[in-house]
C-alpha cells in the first residue's frame, strides 16, 4: 500500500504538470485561429521532447538522493546535479532560440504557422532553464520520499498558467507569444515557491561540494530512463506515420484515442516513479510487477467502459468516433502488459539495472515496427494494434525473464545505515 500513496500524488501531477499546460495553452489560443493552435501543438510536443534530456539528471538524483537520504550527505549529490542542469539547459536554451526559425520549418511546412511556432519558440526555448529547474528540484523532492509537494507545485503552475494566459494573450495583445510568456511566469514563480520550500527542507552545508564521481553516477543512472522515454518519443512519431497511411480518419480516430488513453497511461508512470522511489529508499519495491499489470487491467476496463461517449466529446464525425472505439478496444491487449512494464521500470532504475530496460525497450521497437508494417498491410489497423501490443509483450518478457529465473526483481544496492544529521 505504501507503493500506491506514493503513486497518487504522482498522478495527479502528472496529468497537470505534463498534460494540463499544454491543453490550457491550446485552449485559449483557440480563439486566435487554426494556424495559432497549430503553433502551439508543435511547439509544446518539441517542449515535450526536449524533457528526455533533463530527464536524466532528474532521475539520476532522485535515485541518489533516496540512496544516501538519512544514511549520507545528500547535498553533494543535489550541488552536482544543478551544475548538470545547467550545462543541459544552456546545451537546449542557447541553440533552441538561435535555430528556432530552422526548428519551426522541420515540424511545419505551412509559412504562418512556422513563423507563430518560431515566435512560441523565442519565448518558451528561452525559458527552458526554468522547466528544467523544476523538473530537478521535483526530483529532489522524491529521491526526499516526498511526492505530495511536487503535486502541490504542479497544481499551483497550472492555476496560474489559467490566470495569465487569457491576460497575455488578449489582455496585453501579446498573441500566440503571450501564452509562452504566462507558461514561462506561471513556472517561474512556481520555481520560486519550490526552491523555498526546498531550501528549508535541506539547509546548505558549507562543506558539500559537487564532485565528478556524483556527476558520473547521476547521468550513468538516469540515462537509460532518458533513452527510455526518447525511443517510446520516435517509435510514437513513427507510427503516426503508419497510421496516416489508411488515411485522415484513421489518423485522427488515433490522434483522439491516444489523448483519452493518457489520462490512464499516466497512472503507469506514477507507479514506475513509486516504484523508483521506494525501491532507491528502502531497497524494495513491493508487488511492483503485479501493481502494474493489475493497473493495466483496470484502465483498459474503464476505457472500454467510457470509449464511445468520450469519443463523442471530441469529434462529431461519426466514421472518426468508430475509429477512436476501436482503438481503445484493441488496446486492452497493449495496456495490460504495458503497465506492468513501465511500473517494473522503476525498480529496475533505482537497482542500477536501468540499460536492461532500454535494450528490452529497443528490441521489443525493433519487432513492433516491422510487425506494424506487416500486419497493416494483411489486416489493416487491426494488425498495426496487434503489433503494439505484441512488442511490448515481448518487452515485458525481455525483462522480468531474468527476474523470475532469479527469483525476484534486483534489488537497490546495500544502504548503509543511518547517519547522523550532524554530518551533513
Amino acid at each position: 500500500m505504501k507503493l500506491l500513496r506514493l503513486a497518487l500524488p504522482v498522478y495527479v501531477e502528472l496529468l497537470t504538470a505534463v498534460v494540463a499546460v499544454g491543453l490550457i495553452d491550446l485552449f485559449w489560443v483557440s480563439g486566435l485561429g487554426s494556424q495559432a493552435v497549430a503553433a502551439v501543438t508543435v511547439a509544446t510536443t518539441a517542449e515535450y521532447l526536449a524533457l528526455g534530456v533533463i530527464l536524466a539528471v532528474q532521475t539520476g538524483t532522485t535515485v541518489l538522493v533516496g540512496r544516501r537520504d538519512g544514511r549520507e550527505p545528500t547535498q553533494p549529490v543535489i550541488r552536482t546535479a544543478w551544475l548538470l542542469w545547467a550545462a543541459t539547459s544552456l546545451a537546449v536554451a542557447v541553440p533552441g532560440v538561435l535555430l528556432r526559425e530552422p526548428l519551426a520549418r522541420l515540424f511545419t511546412a505551412d509559412a504562418v504557422t512556422a513563423g507563430l511556432t518560431a515566435g512560441f519558440f523565442l519565448v518558451s526555448l528561452a525559458g527552458i532553464p526554468v522547466f528544467f529547474a523544476q523538473s530537478l528540484v521535483d526530483g529532489i523532492f522524491k529521491g526526499h520520499g516526498d511526492t505530495t509537494t511536487p503535486m502541490r507545485t504542479a497544481l499551483l503552475c497550472n492555476a496560474l498558467v489559467i490566470g495569465l494566459d487569457p491576460l497575455f494573450i488578449y489582455g496585453l495583445d501579446l498573441g500566440i507569444q503571450g501564452a509562452a510568456a504566462a507558461t514561462v511566469l506561471g513556472r517561474t514563480v512556481t520555481l520560486a515557491v519550490a526552491l523555498t520550500l526546498l531550501t528549508r527542507r535541506t539547509p546548505r552545508a558549507r562543506t558539500a561540494r559537487a564532485n565528478r564521481a556524483d556527476a558520473v553516477d547521476i547521468v550513468r543512472t538516469g540515462l537509460p530512463m532518458a533513452g527510455d522515454f526518447l525511443a517510446r518519443s520516435i517509435v510514437g512519431m513513427a507510427l503516426v506515420e503508419v497510421v496516416g497511411g489508411f488515411g485522415v480518419v484513421a489518423l485522427a480516430g488515433y490522434g483522439i484515442g491516444t489523448k483519452i488513453m493518457l489520462a490512464g497511461v499516466m497512472a503507469f508512470y506514477a507507479l514506475r516513479q513509486a516504484a523508483l522511489i521506494q525501491t532507491a529508499r528502502s531497497g524494495d519495491a513491493g508487488p511492483a510487477l503485479r501493481y502494474g499489470l493489475a493497473t493495466g487491467l483496470i484502465v483498459a476496463v474503464a476505457l472500454n467502459a467510457v470509449a464511445a461517449p468520450v469519443a463523442g466529446l471530441f469529434t462529431g464525425d461519426p466514421a472518426v468516433a468508430t475509429e477512436v472505439v476501436s482503438f481503445l478496444r484493441w488496446m486492452t491487449l497493449y495496456l495490460v502488459p504495458f503497465g506492468g512494464l513501465i511500473s517494473v521500470g522503476g525498480v529496475l532504475q533505482a537497482s542500477g539495472k536501468g540499460s536492461r530496460l532500454l535494450t528490452a525497450t529497443l528490441a521489443g521497437f525493433a519487432v513492433q515496427l516491422p510487425l506494424a508494417y506487416a500486419l497493416g498491410t494483411a489486416l489493416g489497423l487491426t494488425g498495426v494494434w496487434l503489433a503494439m501490443a505484441a512488442g511490448t509483450a515481448l518487452t515485458l518478457t525481455l525483462v522480468t525473464g531474468p527476474a523470475r529465473r532469479g527469483g525476484s526483481l534486483p534489488a537497490a544496492p546495500a544502504l548503509r545505515p543511518p547517519h547522523s544529521p550532524a554530518e551533513e
